[in-house]
């Protein structure tokens, strides 16, 4: 009770006027000034409390929130939210943004959502939605957790113990714009205190753009010894991280292309695809080598009277081919691998080369001194053992460097080495050993007695 003598000033009641102001419109001035601590409080409550505020909001508010929220709270939002909720959030987010959020969703989900928004819209979102295979944006797992700079360590330990996601190996941080600032190994959060706060913690993590080719991924991750890097656009907005055990999966699917491609199948043939298909990739290729192979006929009835003369030469022309071909067969694996992981450049192809020609050279001796070993008791003929094993020495030497400098070559003008090198390198080592073989067996003939 005041008395009559009391002169203390009387004031309002700071609670009785709080009161008196609408929930709702505290509600949406809160959600108007502080949109990043609205989605931070948002982020802890449940999908359907925070679907109810996101609706009860003006929309600029509603967009302003959403657009800040956890990606992966903000994936959960889209896929329990009511179609005109999504239509309205998503006809004004950046697309960008909408492009990232949607490609967390399984497709079936993200293409039924999308049919929801106009035409130019829809197609715009899709078009950052999808990346050319050979790039980092298509090797990339978009569902990856993200915090805020003024999350602490307790806040990530709550969030990655309710995801209960055991790839987690390092946490990603990024401002109000989606930009990525830096990254913390989860260990480093896990003996922090947990009040620290995330921006005292992280560090400047390599990138990558969703544009760059796999190679260049590949490189980044052998000479930083990453298990996984985080992908961005060309401003620097956080898409997504490629795991390492993604990359080692195209690789392999590569190289499985590869091969099929070197013996001249389609990279996209498949063990159950039709007659058809079949057939369209492999003919070409299958004419092709049929004109290789008269051409190499072409440079063995050069030599057809030396053949008549001494007919136990055509008894060893396959032996010749066949060791001339592997040679050049494992150089160009070799060089192709190498190629493939960056081992090499196209600058180095000399110091490949000589390589190859010195391994040619050295177990061209080895297999020379069992073959003429062979072909003296087999031939009954020292002549006919010396111009083999000099033979095979040439031309496992030239194979070797033309499988080395083929699919470099083929690289250097633009052009799939996998497609073609195979069959350049049969024509190749199929005539110099033949040329190698016969024309050292004309030439000294009469010299060593072999006629």
């Amino acid at each position: 009770m005041r008395s009559a003598n009391d002169n203390t000033p009387s004031h309002p009641n700071t609670m009785e006027n709080t009161a008196s102001i609408p929930k709702q419109l505290l509600i949406e001035n809160y959600f108007q000034q502080y949109p990043m601590e609205a989605a931070l409080l948002l982020d802890t409550f449940p999908v359907d409390t925070i679907l109810t505020y996101l609706g009860n909001v003006p929309t600029d508010d509603a967009v302003a929130v959403f657009s800040r929220l956890n990606p992966d709270t903000a994936a959960t939002l889209i896929e329990n939210m009511d179609d005109q909720l999504f239509f309205t959030l998503f006809s004004q987010i950046d697309s960008h943004l909408g492009a990232r959020l949607l490609s967390r969703l399984d497709k079936g989900e993200a293409d039924s959502k999308l049919l929801l928004l106009s035409g130019i819209l829809s197609t715009e979102i899709r078009e950052f939605m999808v990346y050319r295979p050979q790039t980092a944006g298509y090797l990339m797992d978009t569902s990856v957790t993200t915090f805020n700079l003024e999350n602490t360590a307790q806040n990530v330990l709550d969030k990655i113990r309710k995801l209960a996601d055991r790839r987690v190996t390092s946490v990603y941080i990024t401002d109000e714009s989606g930009n990525l600032c830096g990254m913390i190994p989860l260990q480093v959060i896990a003996i922090s205190e947990p009040s620290e706060k995330l921006k005292n913690l992280m560090h400047v993590a390599p990138t990558i753009n969703a544009l760059s080719p796999r190679e260049e991924v590949l490189t980044i991750m052998e000479n930083e010894d990453l298990l996984q890097i985080p992908v961005t656009d060309i401003n620097n907005k956080f898409l997504g991280i490629i795991r390492n055990e993604a990359l080692i999966n195209a690789t392999r699917q590569e190289l499985t292309e590869d091969m099929q491609a070197m013996f001249g199948a389609s990279r996209e043939e498949k063990a159950l695809s039709t007659v058809g298909t079949a057939i369209k990739s492999r003919l070409p290729w299958l004419q092709v080598n049929l004109a290789t192979a008269f051409l190499a006929s072409f440079v063995v009835g050069m030599f057809e009277e030396t053949i008549a003369q001494i007919t136990i030469l055509a008894v060893f022309l396959p032996v010749v081919a066949g060791q001339s071909g592997n040679t050049g067969s494992q150089a160009l694996a070799v060089t192709m691998r190498g190629l493939a992981l960056r081992e090499v450049r196209i600058s180095q192809w000399f110091v490949v080369a000589r390589k190859e020609i010195l391994v040619g050279l050295i177990n061209g001796f080895a297999v020379a001194a069992t073959t003429g070993f062979i072909v003296y008791f087999w031939a009954d003929s020292f002549g006919i053992a010396l111009v083999i094993g000099i033979s095979m020495v040439i031309s496992m030497m030239i194979a070797g460097f033309a499988g080395a400098v083929i699919p470099m070559g083929l690289q250097a003008i633009g052009q799939d080495p996998a497609t073609s090198s195979s069959i350049i390198l049969t024509t190749v080592t199929d005539i110099c050993g033949f040329l190698s073989f016969l024309g050292l067996a004309s030439a000294l003939a009469s010299v060593l007695g072999i006629i």
